[in-house]
């Protein structure tokens, strides 16, 4: 993500190491007060660090947003496909997709509204770089969906609706996060949507293979609990 950010420090480690410093609290800022009220000064000193050495890393503001939101984003490229790596069964990683994809919102709730709310604050050539992105992960989510229909376990639909629909879905986690976190735990808002969403779209084969993928993966978490 530092490509799209000047530094003037050169070591590539410290600038990591410090624009993590830096994107950590002013995650917490931007959410908390806005993007416009929170100053370069309120993040250095929420970071712990001073307001010159913020500047060695970022040039202004909304850098410090780009860098907010590309740290989200990208980490729904990055670990969805990893939650998917070794299965071959096109249900099962359309399912690991949806299931990755909620827990990676639920450890970036905060970045995952400000992408939402504070997007339209960067630059047009910035926008269409988050916009860019955020259409990567969701053209993982789109091939895993046209495999399924491939193999015969998803009737022929709207691909972009659906993608659209997994995609809210894991957002809604943290957008409604107020509501759901009192209600539901992260396992059980995943379980229910599944459910919800895979019964509409399953062919008689895929509810079969549904059910064994579920059963099996009870099993699984009941031979863990006995260990």
């Amino acid at each position: 993500m530092s490509e799209n950010v000047t530094a003037t420090v050169e070591d590539p480690e410290l600038v990591e190491r410090r624009r993590t410093q830096i994107v950590t609290a002013a995650t917490q800022l931007f959410s908390e007060q806005g993007f416009f009220k929170t100053t370069i000064k309120d993040i250095a000193k929420k970071a712990g660090v001073s307001s010159g050495l913020v500047y060695l890393y970022v040039r202004e503001k909304e850098d410090v947003l780009l860098l907010v939101l590309l740290q989200v984003v990208e980490a729904y490229a990055r670990e969805i496909p990893r939650a998917m790596e070794g299965v071959t069964d096109p249900l099962e990683r359309l399912v690991r997709a949806i299931e990755s994809y909620c827990r990676v919102v639920d450890r970036h709730r905060a970045a995952t509204v400000l992408a939402y709310r504070s997007t339209k604050s960067l630059s047009p050539e910035r926008r269409l770089l988050i916009q860019s992105r955020e259409t990567d992960t969701n053209d993982i989510i789109a091939d895993a969906v046209v495999a399924c229909m491939k193999a015969g376990v998803v009737r022929k639909l709207n691909v972009d609706v659906a993608t659209y629909q997994i995609v809210l879905v894991a957002h809604g986690w943290a957008l409604k996060s107020w509501y759901f976190k009192s209600r539901l735990t992260l396992d059980d808002y995943i379980a229910d949507n599944l459910d919800i969403l895979l019964t509409g779209i399953l062919t008689p084969v895929g509810r079969k293979r549904w059910e064994r993928l579920r059963q099996a993966t009870a099993a699984a978490g009941e031979a863990e609990e006995v260990r």
